[in-house]
């Protein structure tokens, strides 16, 4: 009995494996995936991942990116976290593999909470685990936002089986889980994930109340907000330091009194909406290509590139896509399946009781919310008045919700059949209508495929006829193939289900076409965004990470100094800029926010004029001027710019060093006023300081002379030591960024005080004589975070480790 009760869960696990390894066997040939943001971390992450090797410690600063910023966000491990162990334990399989294995893991945990059988809770899994957006962001290397989502469904699971099933053993599956979730360091897709929650626990009160249940309600309520804490106890760490870097990043409120009507206490209102799904966009949920798929280029025999090969403009074919949608540009449609799609539908009418407006109100609430600048009364409010929502862009990731309400409420539909606890005339009369609506609206689509639009987005209406004719003629048969392709499928389910409710077809045969019907279809549509030519051997994906020429010439100078690469988007650089220098840019979701608005006002024009001066300059003595010009370039310590990487890099004579010291303190009011007086005065002679640090300001004047001097003796990512000698009490400017939740300083050994100049730099005014001073990174919210985390792990051990006790002692 004991081996046919398990037998189910094996085959699940066994399932799951040869599915995922099968998808992708390039890993079984010792390859592995190049996706951008897995480069792009490997990238950042250098100078983080380098002192951790040699040191055994965390750094928790680099200076590898935009001159500097928190690690917290790129690579910091928390060793107060104990469960880290189960998490990389059930990473084994490695990401891309482990995050589909883990997502049909999980959403099976969450159909057996619902009571689904395991053979159908098996074909639910594999609906949730090949949903097409999973293959999507795995392919642009969103590996923390993959895992989140692989940890989302056993979250929700938990907490229905806590308020439907048993509160206690409910609540410790929740403090796994949502330990694990929250560990992904995916904010936003567990946000999301709370959302959804929150829809859920409304309805369960509202049914409570119905039910005159409210005390059993509460009760659960108050039972499931212990693992709520222990999760994020054990967690702590992490999420203290983020809600602490929150405040000082883009994410957090500007200080600047100048701010459009844009603006909100987190991310400005474009910033949040610039990725939003257009309203028409939402039927790629049911055709893939309603909106033309993915931002890939035409294919070699589509008409747009013979049309171009005709015009002797066969070079654009790599600039003209087949997404014609309202997005800046996309890895591809959230697909959820043709079939999923049926059995949602169906399920509309055939599950009753709170679990159908539950998950209703999730996946239009989601879908509404996706529409961002589209449907901008709800995103305004959200933004306003949620709190937490103004902290995420790309609001068209909230469709997440969709992807796991649709195949949960489809495989519920299911369960009510298989169970055949409802009249199946009524069953067979709702398939009926669910078969005709749908394959109505679709044949709608195919004989008039104009419903989707014009088939151009708004930048390509001024191309020349020729073109246009050609781009429209090849995305109108996208949309038509894939139309056709989702009819298909919808009307080989269909006809499954009509078999074995006509007693046609056995059980097991309509679960397995069903099963196979969904695999196909998503399969077939995932290996369009990921297929197996994305899979590369190490050896050439590292030759990305050889020095080029200007690197090599760089690397010679044992100095420290910071590298403008001008050969590269600067400010969302992901060439390898920031692993082998200290880079003035970078690419990062979350950099400082007064380092961003010292790009906005003054970087980006100083880098432009600087690439133009380059250009039109004949010798290097010519651009000594414009270097001079470039103030804020200059007190960052720009030494050196690469404006082609195969060439020897510019020095620029003018960069200011590690560290000097100033003549004149100029004091402002505020941030705005720091700003302008920025732009006005020379960082060499002057600082401007806010009247915030006056107090530490003790002189007008700090007169400089030339036997005053000051040098970096020693670097690490987390600590800088300087000598300096002077012949009275000076103001001296750091050209490091200014930190105050972490950095502390310290001359000969005794605690000091510093303050912000500049802006964005360190400044501090010292004795006078030879003196050392060092700079540490010891954020005290990392310490205190480690210690609650470890606090929080023991007590869930020695919960889980009761429970298992007390069970066995039962048995």
């Amino acid at each position: 009995m004991k081996f046919k009760a398990v037998f189910p869960h094996v085959c699940a696990v066994v399932i799951f494996t040869v599915i995922s390894f099968l998808y992708f066997y390039p890993v079984l040939e010792g390859k592995i995936l190049r996706a951008n943001d897995s480069m792009v971390f490997r990238i950042s992450s250098k100078e983080i991942v380098d002192y951790r090797e040699k040191t055994g410690e965390e750094a928790l600063w680099t200076n590898s990116m935009f001159s500097g910023m928190p690690a917290y966000l790129i690579s910091t491990k928390y060793p107060g976290n104990l469960f880290k162990t189960l998490d990389i334990a059930l990473r084994a399989y490695k990401v891309p593999v482990a995050a589909v294995f883990l997502a049909m893991t999980g959403f099976y945990i969450l159909l057996l909470a619902f009571g689904v059988n395991p053979w159908l809770a098996i074909t639910g899994s594999l609906a949730y685990g090949l949903s097409s957006f999973l293959f999507q962001i795995l392919a642009a290397g969103h590996n923390t936002q993959a895992m989140a989502l692989a940890y989302m469904a056993p979250v929700l699971g938990s907490i229905y089986y806590s308020y439907r099933h048993n509160a206690i053993k409910g609540a410790l599956l929740l403090a796994v889980f949502l330990s694990l979730e929250i560990m992904a360091n995916h904010p936003q897709v567990t946000y999301y994930a709370m959302m959804c929650i929150l829809v859920f626990i409304i309805i369960e009160f509202i049914y409570s109340v119905k039910e005159k249940m409210v005390p059993k309600f509460i009760k659960t309520s108050l039972i499931i907000i212990i693992p709520v804490v222990l999760a994020i106890g054990i967690n702590f760490g992490f999420l203290y330091n983020t809600y602490e870097y929150g405040k000082y990043s883009i994410r957090g409120k500007s200080e600047l009194t100048t701010e459009t009507g844009n603006a909100s206490s987190g991310l400005d209102r474009d910033y949040i909406v610039q990725w939003s799904y257009g309203i028409g966009e939402t039927f790629n949920m049911l055709i893939p290509n309603f909106k033309g798929g993915s931002s890939a280029p035409f294919d070699r025999d589509s008409k747009t590139v013979y049309a171009l090969r005709q015009n002797n403009a066969a070079s654009a074919a790599g600039q003209l896509y087949k997404y014609w949608g309202p997005q800046p540009i996309t890895e591809g449609p959230h697909y959820t399946g043709a079939v999923v799609i049926f059995l949602f539908a169906l399920g509309l009418i055939i599950v009753k009781g709170r679990e159908k407006w539950w998950l209703l109100i999730a996946t239009i609430l989601s879908v509404m919310l996706a529409w961002g600048k589209n449907f901008m009364p709800l995103t305004n409010f959200f933004i306003d008045f949620f709190p937490g929502y103004n902290k995420f862009r790309a609001v068209t990731m909230i469709l997440i919700i969709a992807q796991f309400c649709i195949p949960l409420l489809g495989i519920l539909a299911l369960k009510n059949i298989l169970e055949e606890k409802q009249n199946k005339k009524n069953l067979l009369k709702a398939l009926k209508i669910i078969t005709l609506i749908l394959s109505g609206l679709i044949l709608l689509v195919i004989i008039i495929p104009g419903i989707a639009g014009s088939f151009l987005n708004p930048y390509e209406e001024a191309y020349p006829d020729w073109l246009k004719n050609a781009m429209i003629a090849d995305r109108k048969s996208l949309l038509i193939g894939d139309a056709i392709r989702s009819l298909i499928f919808i009307l080989l389910a269909s006809a499954a289900l009509f078999g074995f409710l006509s007693g046609k077809i056995k059980k097991k045969h309509m679960l397995i076409v069903t099963a196979l019907l969904i695999v196909i279809d998503l399969w077939t549509a995932d290996k369009r965004y990921l297929n197996a030519d994305r899979f590369e051997k190490p050896v050439s994906i590292n030759k990305t990470l050889t020095p080029s020429v200007a690197d090599a010439a760089i690397l010679q100078d044992p100095s420290c100094y910071r590298v403008l690469n001008l050969a590269a988007p600067i400010f969302s650089d992901n060439t390898p800029t920031s692993y082998f220098h200290k880079s003035i840019g970078g690419y990062h979701g979350a950099k400082i926010r007064r380092y961003q608005e010292l790009i906005d006002s003054s970087l980006y024009k100083e880098c432009d004029m600087i690439q133009k001066a380059i250009i039109n300059a004949t010798t290097t003595d010519e651009l000594l001027p414009v270097y001079d010009s470039a103030r804020t370039l200059n007190m960052l310590n720009a030494k050196y710019i690469i404006y082609n990487p195969e060439a020897q890099p510019l020095i620029n004579s003018k960069a200011m060093g590690n560290a000097w010291f100033v003549e004149e303190a100029v004091m402002v009011n505020d941030a705005n006023e720091e700003i302008i007086s920025l732009n006005t005065i020379d960082p060499r002679k002057k600082a401007v300081i806010n009247t915030l640090f006056k107090d530490q300001i003790t002189k007008s004047s700090y007169p400089v002379t030339e036997n005053d001097t000051i040098e970096l003796l020693s670097y690490q990512p987390n600590e800088l030591v300087y000598k300096y000698s002077a012949s009275s009490e000076k103001l001296v400017v750091f050209s490091e960024i200014y930190y105050p939740a972490g950095w502390k300083c310290f001359i000969d050994g005794q605690a000091s005080d510093h303050f912000r100049a500049n802006y964005v730099l360190r400044a501090m005014t010292v004795p006078e004589g030879t003196h050392e001073i060092r700079f540490v990174f010891e954020p005290d919210s990392y310490h205190y975070g480690n210690r609650v985390s470890l606090a929080s792990s023991i007590i869930l051990i020695l919960l889980l480790a009761g429970a298992l006790v007390v069970k066995l002692r039962k048995k």
